[in-house]
């Protein structure tokens, strides 16, 4: 009865997904179709901005057009995805798009991981069996789902940290084109081909991107910055915005923030290094605390047995 019952809500949320697919909404206003543009040419924008994804360019087509279809859906209903989520998905290099393919894909997975686990459970606890293979389907799609949204946010913590370093480097390279006489749109596009990493190429797209629309090279720094949940490159917009008639103040500006930069990373360095530190001396007092345990274990038990 628990499996029939089971296999009922199974087919019934099936059909009710299909409904909710199927029913693209109503139609819009006038405003609400030059929104969906809007939308659309923003996330064009940014897909052509995120460099990194171009290394797999030809991966998950059919994950990418599956989570297509799911943002569209969500779109359609007002639901959106968070904020830092979306910084994530930015600094990684990975489309909302690929992330829901992927999502989407860990939950069916999640589904149909724990049936393989519970043939010897149905031996066992045959009358439980219906109830195991809910709860653990349950369980398997949430830890499905939720398994690529912690590992953007753990790559993306790495690679965020990865960024403010060579937006330092970034700054310290404008100051010095810029003391040589360069404007502030030509000392950030000779700043941004002296390297070739994913960050220094990240921005140099991004300034490439502006020139080509008729933009200012700092305010789509700072929607960059924006994107990727970076403050420092929005503050660095912000002051080119403010001061990009006067070099003087420019440099000294960019010279003093790549200085804070490099204090705060040196900073956090060193607090990684305590916490590592501390955590090699709670190994070292266990080890030694095991040790204490081998030597003294033979004379407890020679005085208990005598």
């Amino acid at each position: 009865m628990t499996l029939i019952i089971l296999s009922g809500a199974t087919v019934g949320l099936g059909l009710l997904l299909l409904l909710l697919v199927l029913d693209s909404g109503s139609g819009g206003t006038a405003a609400a179709v030059l929104a969906d543009l809007d939308a659309a040419q923003r996330r064009s924008r940014q897909a052509t901005s995120l460099t990194v994804d171009r290394r797999h360019a030809g991966e998950a087509q059919s994950l990418r057009k599956l989570g297509g279809g799911i943002r569209r859906e969500l779109e359609v209903r007002g639901i959106t995805l968070p904020t830092g989520l979306r910084a994530d998905l930015s600094v990684v290099g990975r489309s909302l798009e690929t992330h829901l393919g992927y999502t989407l894909l860990g939950a069916a997975i999640g589904a149909i991981a724990p049936l393989l686990f519970l043939g010897l459970l149905s031996i066992l606890f045959p009358s439980l069996l219906g109830l195991a293979v809910g709860g653990a389907m349950l369980v398997g799609v949430l830890v499905g789902a939720l398994v690529p949204s912690l590992g953007v946010a753990g790559s993306a913590r790495t690679r965020r940290r990865d960024f403010r370093h060579v937006v330092g480097s970034f700054l310290d390279l404008v100051a010095m084109n810029l003391a040589g006489g360069r404007g502030v749109p030509e000392a950030l596009q000779s700043a941004s081909r002296i390297s070739d990493g994913w960050a220094m190429v990240r921005i140099r797209d991004t300034l490439e991107m502006a020139r080509l629309q008729g933009a200012t090279p700092w305010s789509a720094l700072g929607q960059l910055g924006a994107d990727m949940g970076i403050d420092e490159l929005r503050d660095m917009a912000a002051a080119l915005a403010l001061v990009a008639d006067d070099g003087a103040k420019v440099r000294d500006s960019l010279s003093a923030r790549a200085t804070s930069l490099r204090r705060r990373e040196l900073s956090e360095i060193e607090g990684r290094a305590q916490a590592r530190s501390q955590s090699m001396l709670v190994a070292q007092l266990l080890l030694a605390a095991g040790f204490l345990v081998f030597l003294i274990y033979p004379a407890v038990v020679r005085v208990l047995g005598s």
